[in-house]
């Protein structure tokens, strides 16, 4: 039986691409990022095509998943941060789906994975320093002394607050791959002990897993949220600098 770790190798699928003379296998990772992508991309046309006065499951669906986004963006970044909706919308839906599928048997949480994760965190730090610089220029490195310092304290607050902002993209990243993967192994590991008891014996473990992939189930989506709504927030501290 393959060990608990196992489901989060990353294999190479199909024949390697060459790009700027670098080889570029797609792998498992990059397949269910695509598979994501287009399931979510599918829902949404199909929840949107037919704008009923009366919503079926999929516009309700849909509807709901908009709403609680924008309430989000709006109670966390102000009335101003609604610009950026699309942005956060698209970060929840790319992590809320990553994390959902990620429940499949057979499948591929790339989620799980520090590099995914990192790159979405480092994503939202970029896109929140770039929109924090157009907006207040130079003003913007005020942001790491705070309003109301002491003088001879910056000297001692600027690093602290240096290094807590630079820290952003690596806690926001460290979160949810540290989650999705011990809530993953955690399964593998009562499936271990169920299927080596056998029928009776396994029952206690079977109905622990039952549990334990419900509790998943609200992890994946509770991750999702906290995602974006960090992201939020970043977003209000560039748009008000405080």
């Amino acid at each position: 039986m393959a060990g608990p770790l196992a489901q989060f190798e990353v294999h190479s699928i199909g024949p390697e691409l060459s790009l700027a003379g670098f080889n570029v296998p797609f792998n498992n990772s990059a397949l269910w990022m695509v598979i994501a992508v287009v399931v979510a991309t599918g829902l949404m046309i199909a929840a949107t095509a037919r704008q009923a006065v009366i919503p079926g499951r999929l516009q309700s669906l849909a509807e709901v998943l908009h709403g609680f986004v924008a309430n989000m963006v709006r109670e966390n970044a102000g009335q101003e941060g609604m610009k950026y909706f699309p942005f956060v919308f698209s970060l929840f839906i790319f992590v809320l789906f990553g994390n959902l599928l990620g429940m499949i048997p057979f499948s591929f949480t790339f989620t799980s994975h520090i590099i995914v994760t990192f790159g979405l965190a480092a994503t939202v730090f970029v896109v929140v320093t770039v929109i924090a610089l157009m907006r207040h220029g130079l003003h913007f490195f005020s942001f790491f002394l705070p309003h109301g310092t002491p003088w001879w304290m910056a000297i001692i607050v600027i690093p602290i607050e240096v290094l807590s902002y630079f820290a952003r993209p690596v806690s926001l990243s460290i979160r949810l791959f540290a989650n999705m993967m011990a809530g993953h192994t955690m399964l593998k590991v009562f499936g271990g002990f169920a299927v080596s008891l056998g029928i009776i014996g396994g029952l206690a473990p079977l109905a622990l897993i039952v549990a334990l992939t419900g509790f998943e189930i609200l992890v994946a989506l509770l991750q999702a949220y906290v995602f974006s709504i960090l992201t939020c927030l970043y977003l209000k501290d560039a748009i008000e600098l405080h």
